[in-house]
């Protein structure tokens, strides 16, 4: 599972069904999208049709879909973590931040046995983390605040859909998870060492699109991002409706879209500009991402981060 998938499985829709622009018309903007809290908005904008036809939404069931579709051409933008944004830069493709969609405050998580107490304690240890994927970069970032080495600790390299049942048959000491996977952990005797609030504003999902679509396609990418706001001022103003749309839509109770709302942070347009402005947040946390990331193996390439965040898109306001 390449990316969180917290609000259950959706049925992806096929990317072939997206088709292909004319060469004059740059056709709607393809914009790859899956089950995440943080993305909620854009799903409520299509369910209220605040998406004009300048936008198709392409369902998917992970990030993997999206960062496929982005690197075949089937996809104009997605929706990925800010890690998952430097793998595909890293592979080529030039992509540009327009939207922080919401910052992780509690949403990625390590859990232990309780007999570890403290970060140091992991040493040692068998740590479950999908290497591949948001719980490799958690791992790496509390080993740094642990004063840690790589080889200090035993990675299990699993998908973290997996990390509950290696913890039952006693293959680990801990896990770097979210949820639904650390609840289940929980239950089992497991603890809450640390999560992504101890290092605010280090993990990021963020709206992108291709260089090419940001140039080419500028109205579509304006028409997304309002869509995205007007459904966070939706969620936001009507959090009781929201949360039972979001519940009916995913087959989950509004108790766990509420937990999963309580772990993370919505930046409305006044964080955006702040995060996306030249060497600010984002891009500051993209260049140490890919410093670690390249050190760790987990990218082949610096991708570089210049002209990474661009909040010329951004809506002036929401009505």
């Amino acid at each position: 599972m390449q990316r969180r998938e917290f609000l259950g499985l959706s049925i992806a829709a096929g990317l072939s069904a997206a088709g292909l622009p004319g060469c004059s018309d740059p056709g709607p903007l393809r914009f790859g999208i899956h089950p995440w809290i943080g993305y909620e908005p854009l799903y409520l904008a299509r369910d209220f049709n605040w998406l004009p036809d300048t936008v198709a939404l392409v369902p998917g069931t992970s990030a993997k879909d999206s960062m496929e579709g982005l690197l075949s051409g089937a996809l104009d933008g997605a929706a990925l973590t800010l890690d998952e944004t430097i793998r595909v830069r890293s592979s080529g493709l030039e992509l540009v931040v327009v939207a922080v969609a919401d910052v992780s405050a509690g949403a990625d998580v390590l859990m232990v046995k309780p007999s570890i107490t403290e970060l140091t304690a992991l040493k040692g240890q068998r740590i479950a983390v999908e290497l591949n994927g948001v719980s490799g970069v958690m791992l790496f970032k509390i080993l740094e605040v642990a004063g840690l080495g790589r080889s200090d600790v035993i990675k299990v390299d699993l998908p973290v859909s997996q990390h509950a049942q290696a913890w039952s048959r006693g293959e680990v000491d801990a896990s770097v998870c979210y949820e639904p996977t650390a609840s289940l952990i929980e239950n089992a005797g497991g603890v809450r060492l640390f999560d992504s609030s101890d290092i605010p504003e280090t993990i990021f999902d963020v709206l992108v699109v291709t260089r090419k679509a940001a140039e080419s396609n500028s109205r579509a990418v304006r028409d997304l991002l309002t869509g995205h706001f007007t459904g966070l001022q939706h969620l936001v103003r009507s959090m009781h409706d929201s949360m039972y749309r979001i519940a009916t839509r995913q087959g989950i109770s509004p108790d766990e879209v509420r937990t999963a709302l309580a772990s993370v942070m919505l930046p409305d347009l006044a964080a955006n500009q702040r995060y996306l402005r030249a060497a600010g947040p984002i891009e500051t946390m993209a260049g140490s991402l890919s410093r670690l990331m390249l050190a760790e193996g987990m990218i082949d390439q610096n991708p570089g981060i210049q002209r990474l965040s661009d909040p010329s898109f951004l809506p002036a306001r929401v009505s």
